[in-house]
């Protein structure tokens, strides 16, 4: 009983074939395909964002300031 050998694949699919049409799984292979390339799209527009975020909060954290004398004396 253990696992499937390829016939019983076989099987499987050519059942699936005739119950859902090659034409029906191509659509649906391809809008698989669409989606994981929107996905995988979105993430690096996301990587993107954030990185000019971190860009945007470091530039506000940078003091930018200019030393007009020097002074010898530290404490007074």
């Amino acid at each position: 009983m253990g696992s499937f050998s390829i016939w019983h694949w076989l099987i499987v699919l050519i059942i699936v074939m005739l119950v859902f049409g090659t034409k029906k799984l191509r659509n649906i292979g391809s809008d698989l395909g669409g989606a994981v390339k929107g996905f995988k799209e979105g993430m690096k527009e996301g990587d993107a964002g954030a990185e000019s975020e971190q860009q945007r909060i470091a530039k506000e954290k940078t003091i930018d300031a200019e030393v007009k004398e020097k002074s010898d004396k530290v404490g007074s």
